[in-house]
């Protein structure tokens, strides 16, 4: 939970964040969902996998992570 808060540069504790968690608390379908999200970051960091640039950039989009190139934050 905390790096979609971060990510959305929210505290825990602020309504989106508390909103966010209520609604996982109480939607299977997206609790299961957000699991299977967390249990990959969880192993790409754990056993450190590196993936050809074009499979990195296909998992950042699919994940809704990536950056728009002519947008640049």
């Amino acid at each position: 939970m905390y790096h979609l808060c971060e990510t959305l540069g929210e505290d825990l504790d602020s309504p989106k964040c508390v909103e966010i968690k209520d609604h996982l608390d109480n939607c299977e379908n997206c609790r299961n969902y957000f699991k299977t999200i967390e249990t990959t970051i969880q192993f790409y960091k754990q056993y450190n996998v590196q993936l050809p640039e074009e499979s990195h950039n296909k998992l950042l989009d699919f994940l809704g992570l990536k950056e728009d190139e002519d947008n640049p934050d």
